[in-house]
């Protein structure tokens, strides 16, 4: 099958092409832009599959899909929030969030051979999914948590938490009160519950409430310490692989 990968960051390409070259699936191009890729389908047979992340650098890359007719499958290589994704997978082959996985990867590679056969169920309505990101499916996110403190039930709302984080396979509600209490669930969990409007996760540790930022600093190897307004028990940093992503979340 004939394959590309259309990502803006030429690191998180490479490591993609190496992944699916590992499971026998050869990548016949990168492409990183949105104009470079409309050039290339202009002058280029398109591909079975397409690795495709949406924010590119010169935009989104839906703008490709107006320029061109392009009837290939999709696997979306992506950081979009997780929400809006739920509703692109009804009509792509699945979606990868960054930092991609590779037994995930290998699934949706799985996926995307089974059903090759039906080719009808591999193209996708653009105008629905780019409706999608200006006007996301509506979702009820938890307002509230609740954790015992001795005999007692403690009720913390959602906007009340600077920051979830884990610590010795706990996890953790740090409250503008200066409180920290422990939940019954984990950091994934909360991904589902979490308003990500509000909450970023920053790193394996650390789910951060906007409205608590106080400073953010530069921090070696290109990452960013954030600071918050109450919480000071444990430096909070931004990895690498997310700090794009954290900057496109706040703007």
């Amino acid at each position: 099958m004939k394959t590309i990968i259309i990502e803006d960051e030429k690191p998180s390409a490479r490591r993609l092409n190496r992944l699916l070259e590992d499971l026998g699936v050869e990548v016949s191009v990168l492409l990183h832009s949105v104009e470079e890729a409309i050039n290339w389908f202009h002058n280029n047979e398109h591909p079975d599959l397409i690795f495709l992340d949406i924010q590119l650098s010169d935009g989104l890359s839906f703008e490709i899909f107006e320029a061109v007719e392009v009837k290939s499958a999709i696997i979306f290589t992506t950081a979009f929030d997780e929400y809006a994704l739920q509703a692109f997978k009804l009509n792509s082959i699945d979606y990868l969030l960054k930092p991609i996985d590779d037994e995930d990867l290998e699934i949706a590679v799985k996926k995307y051979k089974s059903l090759a056969p039906k080719k009808e169920q591999l193209t996708l309505d653009f105008e629905d999914i780019k409706k999608l990101l200006v006007n996301p499916i509506e979702r009820e996110f938890k307002k509230r948590f609740t954790t015992k403190v001795g005999q007692h039930l403690k009720i913390i709302n959602a906007d009340e938490v600077e920051c979830f984080y884990s610590e010795n396979k706990g996890t953790y509600a740090a409250t503008t009160e200066g409180r920290n209490y422990l939940l019954e669930t984990t950091l994934d969990n909360l991904e589902e519950d979490l308003d990500p409007k509000i909450f970023f996760r920053v790193s394996r540790k650390f789910y951060v409430n906007v409205n608590c930022i106080k400073d953010i600093v530069s921090y070696t190897n290109s990452r960013l310490q954030i600071k918050l307004i109450k919480f000071n028990e444990q430096e909070i940093i931004v990895s690498r692989e997310r700090v794009r992503d954290f900057k496109l979340w706040l703007e």
